[in-house]
Formats: C-alpha cells, sequence, structure tokens
C-alpha cells in the first residue's frame, strides 16, 4: 500500500484543512495520505467520516501528530498496525 505524505505542520488554520480533503480528493486506490501536524485535527475527522474514510492518529517523530488515513473500503496500512517497530 504506497504512502503519501503531506506536511501541513507549518501552516495557518484552515489551510491544513482544505490541503488535507484536495489531496484525499486526489487519493489513488490502494493508497493511503500520512499527515504530519502540529495539532490534532479535529474538525477533519467529521469530515473524514462522512467521505468513507478511517485514520488512526498517532504521535509523531517530526511533529506532534501523525495521521494515517485510508479509504474504508480497504485494507489497513501495516504501518499503522505496527507503528512502534517503525521508530525503533
Amino acid at each position: 500500500m504506497p504512502e503519501r505524505v503531506l506536511d501541513v505542520s507549518d501552516l495557518p488554520p484552515p489551510e491544513p484543512l482544505e490541503q488535507v480533503t484536495a489531496a484525499l480528493g486526489n487519493l489513488a486506490p490502494g493508497d493511503y495520505l500520512r499527515i504530519l501536524h502540529r495539532r490534532e485535527p479535529l474538525l477533519l475527522y467529521p469530515w473524514l467520516e462522512e467521505h468513507g474514510f478511517v485514520w488512526s492518529t498517532q504521535p509523531g517523530e517530526t511533529t506532534s501528530f501523525e495521521i494515517f488515513i485510508w479509504r474504508r473500503s480497504e485494507e489497513q496500512p501495516t504501518i499503522v498496525a505496527t507503528p512502534v517497530l517503525k521508530r525503533t
């Protein structure tokens, strides 16, 4: 499952939300989006539910939060299931 990374950590509101929703509109089947963000994007979660996406929010390596997003109809990315292994 290919990863696409989007760093919105330095953007002022509402640009992170706008960029994430635009990127998800272009997400190819089988891909997932990894967002790097300085804040937890609470306003994004209802939008994701409404548009058929699933997510996992985790502490980030280089930013406060990493949010992994994929389509509900697709398999969970392996990286989401094993974040600790990735970081060791």
